[in-house]
């Protein structure tokens, strides 16, 4: 069988690895304690806590906010193959 995913309108945040970057990625999550940043041990990554356990965000990645308000890392060129800009319309 085959099967195509559901029209589904998403937030995101790409992580770009700048101080005001991780604020607006810690404000996206809401404060959450589900996101980890090692400075100094890691610079370029970001560590997002989900369901199925930690997940690396590298420099590039997008930070998703899915369906049910979870929240998990994308590769950039699969978020570009399945997302597309929403137009705030009227």
């Amino acid at each position: 069988m085959k099967f195509r995913k559901k029209p589904v309108v998403i937030e995101a945040v790409q992580w770009i690895g700048t101080s005001e970057n991780l604020n607006a990625i810690y404000e996206f999550m809401g404060n959450s304690p589900l996101l980890d940043y090692f400075p100094r041990v890691h610079p370029t990554y970001l560590i997002i806590h989900t369901l199925e356990g930690n997940h690396q965000a590298d420099i590039g990645d997008w930070v998703i906010k899915g369906v049910a308000g979870e929240y998990y890392p994308c590769k950039p060129d699969i978020f570009e193959q399945t997302y597309e800009p929403v137009r705030e319309g009227k």
